[in-house]
């Protein structure tokens, strides 16, 4: 069954989309690595990362390292990502 354009409702904003490519940006192997988000950034990735502040998932408005709800984030964030991906 095909659902009907009046049907969907998008769930992931052009803002959730950058917050999740963000969130992939820190590393898993240690949280002890962080993320500096410049100035001189696309403004949408500097929404993104205040927006993940003001969620609590990283500990600075320009990035900094990812709380224990952060690293949680991050790893439904790899699980859909490896799930979406393209397959080789």
């Amino acid at each position: 069954m095909r659902p009907d354009k009046k049907d969907i409702t998008l769930r992931f904003t052009s803002t959730t989309f950058e917050e999740l490519n963000l969130l992939l940006q820190f590393s898993v192997a240690t949280s002890s690595t962080g993320i500096k988000v410049h100035s001189t950034t696309r403004p949408e990735v500097i929404a993104a990362c205040e927006s993940l502040f003001d969620k609590g998932l990283v500990s600075q408005r320009d990035g900094g390292y990812l709380t224990d709800s952060g690293i949680e984030a991050l790893g439904h964030a790899q699980a859909l990502s490896g799930l979406l991906g393209e397959k080789k």
